[in-house]
């Protein structure tokens, strides 16, 4: 099993995919991260609620306290 920093590291410049809290998800290329906090960058992303794209962001930052999961 690999370890979950291991996995957002080797995401970096790919797709992934992002649930928060209260249902709202991201679809979007990682640009970064940061270790302690695991707040997330993501680039040409696509927000997601209900299943419905609802806008797109060139950038965005989410904050690590709200994330459920992150999938490559």
């Amino acid at each position: 099993m690999e370890k979950p920093l291991k996995v957002l590291h080797a995401s970096l410049n790919n797709r992934v995919m992002v649930e928060l809290r209260g249902g709202r998800g991201y679809h979007g290329t990682l640009d970064g991260y940061d270790v302690p906090h695991m707040n997330l960058v993501l680039k040409n992303t696509d927000e997601i609620i209900n299943n419905e794209t609802v806008a797109k962001h060139n950038t965005i930052v989410l904050r690590g306290d709200n994330i459920i999961y992150v999938s490559p």
